[in-house]
């Protein structure tokens, strides 16, 4: 066992991502000669403080295996699940002869490729001395509405302490294995590790992420993305 706690990347990436309309899933997509995938590789292969990513790929996945970065030596691979939650879960297994208990695990979206260095670095700082973990977050700026099944309003939410949820969400190994191991489980039903890790009865932190940390989801954020990834 280490005593000093180390930083692992999951990535999982077996979606398809269906409203970008592309004729691929969305990572794959190409924007200035890389796939989007290898431009959120990017973000953490070439730092010092991680010790390794996992990358969560589809069973019939074709397009992996064509990409250069797909054999670099800090790479790991696992299966991906037809949830999010289960590629996940999936990757941790994958490290568990690897991370010890109080190791970093940072998940971040395969379609979030604008990350900033900064932001990587605010994490890993806040988050030290924390015992559990946090995420990226940006407070909402908005207006919220609340609407019925027919988009009519129904109230106006306050938003002071509203924050819009980024990647990376960053926990201690243990505590992410043991939050997923029971969702898994239970079939309960997360939409990303933080809600996982609350529903321990735990408190994750939120740390300032930053606007350019979008998640490629509709075509128009394609554009978005070329201007940021300069």
């Amino acid at each position: 066992m280490s005593d000093k706690p180390r930083y692992w990347v999951v990535i999982p990436a077996a979606g398809i991502g269906k409203r970008v309309g592309a004729d691929q899933p969305k990572q794959y997509i190409t924007i200035h000669s890389k796939t989007i995938l290898e431009h959120t590789i990017d973000c953490f292969i070439e730092r010092a403080d991680i010790t390794g990513i996992v990358v969560a790929i589809a069973k019939d996945d074709p397009y992996w295996q064509t990409l250069a970065i797909h054999n670099h030596e800090k790479i790991i691979t696992a299966p991906g699940g037809k949830e999010r939650f289960q590629s996940v879960t999936n990757s941790l297994h994958a490290l568990l002869d690897m991370a010890d208990q109080n190791d970093w695990v940072m998940v971040h979206d395969a379609a979030r490729p604008c990350l900033s260095q900064a932001a990587i670095d605010r994490l890993i700082k806040e988050l030290a001395q924390h015992d559990v973990g946090g995420i990226l977050a940006m407070p909402c700026r908005d207006t919220m509405k609340r609407a019925d099944s027919n988009n009519d309003i129904v109230e106006t939410v306050e938003r002071e302490q509203l924050w819009h949820a980024q990647t990376p969400q960053m926990f201690r190994y243990h505590f992410l294995l043991s939050a997923l191991n029971d969702v898994v489980e239970q079939s309960k039903l997360v939409t990303d590790e933080a809600m996982a890790i609350e529903q321990l009865g735990l408190q994750p932190k939120l740390i300032q992420g930053h606007h350019e940390n979008l998640k490629i989801t509709h075509k128009d954020d394609l554009q978005h993305a070329e201007t940021y990834l300069v």
